[in-house]
């Protein structure tokens, strides 16, 4: 253990993993107010990624990027198939989602939203989801046989019920374990 970090911990989870196999055809909500922008950060700088992943994902134990090393974080974030989109609430980052249509990881064809959320300052604003909504729409725009999503038990409680609510349906499960080094 880091010796200037005591604040570890171990937590089992249990993942349910899902698709969408055709469009959606829902009428984009309303933006919400104070959303002032949705941008595409193209090729961002690993320590503005790095921000918005801990940001958004500290509160949930988020892993899989925190613990990566600046050259590999940078290889998947400079790529052109991984598509980092930031809302901004009253001119702020506000969260970001992450769609990854990379042939080395979807060979089938799949994209996957690889991750998603808010900041929690924001959460409760009507913001949730119209940037799903969105985020969905632009995975579409690539044209996949289908769009894969996964969430877990640390996940925001809102996550399945609102990826289930816009269609997505459950094809697996499975049990993982998140080892947090705060």
């Amino acid at each position: 253990m880091d010796a200037l970090n005591t604040n570890s911990e171990t937590l089992s989870v249990q993942i349910t993993y899902l698709r969408q196999q055709q469009r959606p055809a829902r009428q984009a909500p309303p933006r919400p107010l104070g959303i002032t922008a949705l941008m595409r950060a193209e090729e961002p700088p690993v320590h503005f990624y790095r921000y918005l992943f801990n940001r958004v994902g500290e509160p949930h134990k988020w892993v899989s990027r925190r613990y990566m090393s600046d050259t590999r974080l940078a290889a998947i974030v400079s790529d052109p198939d991984v598509y980092i989109y930031v809302p901004y609430y009253k001119g702020v980052p506000c969260g970001f989602g992450e769609i990854d249509a990379r042939p080395s990881e979807h060979p089938k064809g799949d994209v996957e939203i690889k991750f998603l959320g808010l900041m929690p300052e924001v959460h409760r604003l009507g913001i949730g989801r119209w940037f799903f909504h969105n985020i969905v729409d632009l995975a579409w725009s690539l044209n996949p046989r289908e769009v894969l999503i996964e969430t877990c038990t640390a996940d925001h409680p809102a996550a399945l019920p609102l990826y289930q609510k816009f269609g997505f349906t459950p094809y697996s499960t499975g049990r993982g374990v998140i080892e947090w080094r705060g």
